[in-house]
């Protein structure tokens, strides 16, 4: 075979773009394009392996020329997917979010935007503990191995990440910042320590915070049911942020609604206050304090007596129960078995009437509802409700009435309430929160029942260590900001149980306290992992800073984060503290937007189906089923299985390795199948036949065939009827495409299942064009670079390839493109002005199709009713039928671009309708 018009210009060995190239079937070797200047007609593995190991390392190389750079003439956008725990591998969960966020990082670049969209690692936690003391290794050596690995494994997915701004929160210089930031929070009284009842994981051995444990009462992560234990725990004061918290949620309009509403449910009505009553008891130098919520502050000088719960935290508090009789504790001793409200013989002072509440302990269901175990205590004001009246005239309790009226909030008025006696009950509601706002040693105004203050510290080594030191003269000391980070000690063994780890390391421990210089000791408790990550999002926006968490400027110039893009599983717990970090941050005037995440993007799970023995509940792999019947029944026994769908687990043999998926079938057909079936939004079951399906191969035979009749000799540009009618078609076609695919981006969903499914659409249009069509055709040219150039996005490897060949045709008919750059660094398609108007025709309401039409003739009905009778759809359709009615609409919508629709009502239902969907 000869090869046509072949010149051979080298660019770094390379044939120029530009130089026409000749077009030569070859079965037998496989060798793409970018390498030998000569076009692979087919697209099968060997060219598909071929086409990635040449395009990786190019699209590395280009990934790395994407370092943020501010440019005042571009609108910055920042898409962040949730960095990952370095568990040791990737999993589809981390392949499906990642590429969602690189898909949408491309689509903005490529539409003029500066686009950073970074990555890091939440690399602390007790997973890296555990598995470490298994494997006899140190928690660093086992987190950095795994992070070193997994890094590799994104950059052989070809993510566009801005690794040059990489965050570990292991690092001590990343968790200095951490260390900084609750150092803040200690000095403005956010942060304190208390003995607390703790939820406790007897398998992980450490402290749970509430929103750790299930519905069921066990971990979030050991799966082990929770045990209750008494310790001295430390505290942020995500109370004193509540109410802003489900306030802004107002600000968040492209939150979806049920994250929104699970977060406001979870935080509560906030329009109660916490008051703190002193308890009349002697525990030695110190007096204690008792904060009691009650959802109506208005009415607090009517408080008459205080009831706790039998779970109360002070009765397990030795020193207290101490403090009572024997024959009291006897009694509450037996509170389980019997229903009954005992009196502790010991008062609280109220803060603003000095009077003495006496205290009480009951198990009473009028009292405290069992759906209530939030609630720990009750303020006994008889005036709030009938329950809390009967309860004080039984136990014989004065009380005055502090509320006239006829129990309405805006007529009823308080009295007995000094200064705010005679106010309506509304408006007296607000000044006491007011009241109890500007006079801090009271309590906390607009509090929550349900959310309590975050527990932060945990009996583990693997974590931030907290910057505190404990002195018996000065008691807790901050670690002054000039000594952080506090580092780390490295540890010569760590066995996972009991007391914190860090007492072992006694240099580390022992230090001088920074106030008066006198022996001290540090803290060895660390932090919750949810606090490293709870602002690293405003780390990326200045990684390198030695000096700050980050400059004001910087971050200002970044955030809010424009989409964030994560797990549903972290709906609640990270999206809340993440929101509670950046409001303290924002009213430190560290930066100048109080929400962090302007648009969120649930991702949802990806399934995989297991296979449960119904009797003993063991999950089976795969090749121990037996799928010869219609039902899967266990080989060895024969007994019939549970088959379901579940989030994929190593424990549930339903997982998919990634790395076998990505040598089987390719990078970019892996990103495609994770992509193309659901919304992101959905839980995906994975199917591996979905990348027997890949249509990749049928877009290569589309460039294949362009490249193959451009280069032929004696094209022609012949302007028939029939060409002008596929050109008709085809232009409409791209421009709907575009229109669809730049909306689906940019909806609230961002669903890119739609915009897979419209490039298919497109592809399939393209692949029914004439050869003349295709030999001469601007609109096809344009057309099918527009297609390559919108599949870019999902696998950049084969596109590259495609537009490698497209650029070096010998004939271009079109001028949109820059064909010295490659398709990454394309422009977005933008739709073509046209003098075309898609026609949506209906009869009965049914679709049947629809045709180009003039522009022109948009508003005239019987000349586009004329052009439907004359056109094939309409000679198939409605020849040989009595029309009743036509309805014409002028200005419908059709796949985001604006159409005309014309709907034929036929008289009688006797002419059957075929009916034909769209393209």
């Amino acid at each position: 075979m000869a090869q046509l018009g072949v010149r051979r210009h080298l660019i770094s060995g390379l044939p120029s773009r530009t130089q026409s190239h000749g077009y030569i079937w070859r079965k037998l070797v496989r060798c793409i394009y970018s390498k030998t200047g000569i076009w692979e007609d087919e697209y099968n593995a060997s060219t598909r392996q071929e086409v990635e190991a040449y395009w990786k390392e190019k699209i590395h190389k280009y990934n790395e020329s994407l370092a943020y750079k501010p440019q005042d003439n571009k609108e910055k956008y920042y898409v962040l997917s949730m960095f990952p725990y370095p568990s040791g591998k990737l999993h589809m969960g981390h392949v499906r979010v990642y590429t969602i966020s690189d898909a949408v990082a491309h689509f903005h670049r490529m539409n003029g935007k500066q686009v950073l969209h970074p990555i890091g690692w939440d690399a602390f936690g007790l997973p890296a503990e555990n598995a470490a003391i298994e494997r006899g290794l140190h928690a660093d050596e086992w987190t950095y191995s795994n992070i070193d690995y997994m890094r590799k494994q994104l950059k052989d997915l070809s993510m566009c990440f801005n690794w040059e701004r990489e965050v570990t929160t292991c690092s001590p210089d990343y968790y200095r910042w951490t260390q900084y930031l609750f150092v803040k929070m200690f000095k403005a009284g956010l942060a304190y320590q208390k003995e607390a009842l703790v939820n406790w994981d007897p398998v992980d051995q450490t402290v749970l915070a509430n929103e750790q444990v299930d519905e069921n009462g066990c971990s979030w992560r050991s799966g082990a049911k929770v045990e209750k234990r008494l310790l001295k725990q430390w505290f942020l004061k995500q109370q004193h942020y509540n109410k802003a918290l489900v306030e802004s949620l107002e600000d968040l309009p492209d939150w979806p609604s049920g994250v929104k509403g699970m977060q406001a449910a979870w935080i509560g009505d906030c329009d109660g206050c916490t008051v703190n009553f002193k308890l009349q008891i002697n525990l030695g130098d110190s007096s204690f304090i008792l904060p009691i919520h009650t959802p109506t502050p208005e009415l607090i000088y009517g408080a008459a007596y205080i009831v706790l719960a039998p779970y109360h935290t002070l009765l397990s508090k030795t020193e207290f129960m101490q403090c009572l009789s024997e024959e009291v504790r006897n009694r509450i001793q037996k509170l389980d078995k019997t229903t009954q409200d005992i009196d502790l013989g010991i008062c609280a002072v109220h803060p603003l009437t000095n009077q003495l509440l006496p205290i009480y302990v009951s198990n009473s269901p009028s009292i405290f509802n069992e759906d209530e175990t939030h609630i720990e205590c009750r303020l006994g004001i008889p005036s709030a409700s009938k329950e809390l009246a009967e309860f004080a005239v039984h136990h014989g309790i004065d009380f005055v009435p502090v509320l006239v009226g006829e129990e309405d909030l805006d007529s009823d008025v308080l009295i007995n309430s000094k200064q705010f006696s005679g106010l309506a009950r509304n408006k007296g509601r607000v000044a006491v929160l007011d009241y109890v706002k500007d006079n801090n040693s009271l309590g906390e105004a607009w509090t929550s029942p349900r959310q309590h203050d975050w527990l932060v510290s945990r009996q583990r080594y693997w974590g931030t260590p907290l910057p505190i030191i404990h002195c018996e003269k000065c008691k807790a000391v901050p670690v002054p900001e000039s000594d952080l980070p506090v580092i780390l000690p490295k540890l010569k063994s760590v066995s996972g149980k009991g007391i914190s780890p860090l007492l072992q390391a006694t240099d580390w421990l022992n230090v001088k306290c920074p106030q008066c210089g006198g022996d001290a000791k540090r803290e060895t408790d660390t932090m919750d992992t949810f606090v490293d990550s709870a602002w690293y999002f405003l780390r990326y926006t200045d990684p390198h800073n030695e000096t700050e968490p980050f400059v004001k400027d910087k971050a200002d110039s970044l955030m809010p984060v424009d989409m964030y893009v994560g797990g549903q599983e972290h709906a609640l717990l990270h999206l809340l503290y993440a929101r509670f970090f950046n409001h303290f941050i924002h009213d430190q005037k560290m930066v100048s937007h109080k929400e962090p995440f302007k648009r969120l993007l649930v991702q949802g799970l990806v399934k995989g189906q297991s296979y449960k023995v119904a009797s003993t509940g063991q999950y089976l792999a795969p090749h121990q089923v037996d799928f010869s019947d219609d039902e899967p029944v266990a080989k060895e026994t024969g007994e019939k299985l549970i088959v379901q769908w579940e989030k994929m687990s190593k424990s549930k043999h339903n997982g998919v390795n990634p790395e076998e998926l990505l040598a089987k079938y390719g990078t970019d057909a892996v990103r495609i199948a994770v992509l193309k079936n659901v919304p992101p939004r959905q839980d995906m079951l994975w199917d591996e036949q979905d990348l027997e399906g890949d249509w990749i191969p049928n877009v290569w035979k589309l460039v294949s065939r362009f490249i193959k009749l451009r280069n032929e000799l004696g094209n022609t540009n012949k302007q028939t009827q029939d060409v002008e009618r596929q050109e008709d078609e085809i232009k409409i076609k791209c421009n709907e495409t575009i229109n669809m695919i730049t909306e689906s981006y940019q909806s609230r969903n961002t669903t890119l299942n739609l915009v897979i499914n419209n490039l298919i659409g497109l592809a399939n249009r393209l692949a029914k064009a004439s050869d003349h069509i295709i030999k001469s055709s601007t609109t096809y040219e344009r057309a099918l670079c527009s297609l390559v150039i919108m599949v870019a996005p999902f696998a950049p490897h084969v596109t590259s390839e495609m537009w490698k060949g497209i650029a070096g045709v010998s004939n271009h008919a079109a001028a949109d493109f820059d064909l010295e750059k490659d398709v990454l660094e394309q422009q977005w398609p933008q739709a073509i002005e046209s003098d075309l108007l898609p026609l949506i025709i209906k009869v009965n309401n049914n679709n049947i199709g629809k045709i180009p039409v003039p522009l022109q003739h948009r508003q005239n009905q019987d000349t586009l009713q004329d052009l439907v009778m004359k056109s094939a759809i309409g000679r198939e359709h409605l020849n040989n039928v009595q029309i009743r009615k036509v309805i014409y609409n002028p200005s419908a919508k059709f796949k985001g671009s604006t159409a005309a629709l014309i709907n034929f009502v036929l008289e009688t239902n006797k002419q059957k309708v075929k009916k034909k969907s769209s393209e």
